[in-house]
């Protein structure tokens, strides 16, 4: 099993469960909690080639006890799904679970020394955000995780043992935004951001509503004025200048995959269209996985089926436009995620991802 999961060229190890000696191809074993849904077997295909992961347990309550790969052919593993609660022996779990469901496993996990990177909405926001825009929060003390956007918080993510993965949508518009919100570009007071996705961001169990059949040749607003990704980009952006307020509105498109966020914001004083371009340029000159590029190349063929984000920017004396487009399975969720587990563990931030580095043709 080693062998097929394992890619790392074998180190002498020594640890308590180890004898002195013993050569282990893995450095970490990983858990997937939730693993049967587009993002948690996409995310089974990264770690299975991850070469200092062994990915040991996938967890279905639906399917436990029958193999993986037969409900996920993609997923070349002899594994079988087991149940939650016979997760143990990993040293890190990615949860990928409905929100709400997630918090209660994390602190299980947590007490038992597994670090946890959680897909869900659970710990991106603080107690009473949350309780807001979902529920009461059952663990309020670990609100909130450190925010995993991998990009703006490398050194937060570096020594964390919870993360929370940032939503599809967040990560889209914050990595266009953040840049000139930092350097004082933009007003951070009544940003628009107008996103559109494809309909695997809406999970594999969100009914007939959210089916390819059901959006093809059409497009449509939801959850207008209530979706649940206005609070966290608002968040984000106020860590980085304090005060901003964002209308957001989420769109779905007939396509598969792949996210496009397109931001409005007024400028400040500097704002000329060389000067967005530069900043966006400056900011992700030496990040492995964002790209600036000319706004009007910021399209999803260029980032699905990698972990890319795309950005680019332009303004005019009235308003700046900063474009932001990703994988919403890869950038948006299972990618960056593995972006966090290098870093927790001290790995280069692309390792077992390089070949998601490419852009899509």
């Amino acid at each position: 099993m080693l062998s097929a999961t394992c890619r790392q060229v074998p180190t002498t190890i020594t640890t308590n469960e180890t004898p002195a000696g013993t050569a282990d191809p893995c450095v970490a074993g990983a858990g997937i909690v939730g693993g049967s849904g587009y993002t948690g077997a996409l995310l089974a295909e990264l770690l299975l080639r991850h070469p200092s992961v062994k990915l040991s347990a996938i967890s279905s309550e639906t399917f436990a006890g029958q193999p993986v790969q037969q409900h996920l052919p993609r997923v070349r593993s002899d594994l079988a799904f087991c149940s939650q609660a016979d997760l143990d022996g990993v040293d890190v779990a990615f949860l990928c679970t409905p929100h709400g469901e997630a918090a209660p496993i994390a602190k299980q996990l947590l007490d038992g020394g597994v670090k946890v990177i959680d897909l869900s909405a659970d710990f991106r926001l603080d107690a009473a955000t949350y309780a807001a825009w979902y529920q009461e929060h059952p663990n309020p003390e670990l609100l909130p995780g450190v925010y995993g956007l991998t990009e703006l918080h490398r050194d937060e993510v570096a020594g964390a043992d919870l993360v929370a993965n940032p939503g599809c949508y967040p990560t889209a518009a914050l990595l266009a935004l953040a840049p000139l919100v930092r350097e004082g570009l933009v007003e951070t007071a009544g940003i628009v951001v107008d996103a559109k996705s494809g309909v695997t961001g809406a999970g594999r169990q969100s009914g007939d509503a959210y089916s390819f059949l059901a959006v093809d040749g059409d497009v449509r607003a939801y959850k207008v004025l209530t979706h649940q990704h206005t609070p966290e980009i608002e968040r984000a952006l106020s860590r980085v200048v304090s005060g901003a307020r964002v209308t957001f509105t989420a769109h779905l498109l007939p396509v598969p995959r792949g996210l496009l966020a397109t931001c409005y914001a007024r400028p400040r004083a500097g704002a000329t269209r060389e000067r967005v371009q530069a900043c966006l340029a400056e900011a992700y000159g030496r990040s492995a996985f964002v790209r600036a590029v000319a706004p009007g190349d910021v399209r999803l063929s260029g980032a699905v089926g990698t972990n890319l984000a795309l950005v680019g920017a332009a303004a005019d004396g009235d308003v700046v436009v900063v474009i932001g487009a990703i994988d919403n399975l890869l950038k948006g969720a299972a990618g960056q995620a593995v972006q966090n587990l290098n870093l927790m563990n001290g790995w280069d931030e692309a390792l077992g991802l390089e070949h998601l580095q490419r852009f899509a043709a």
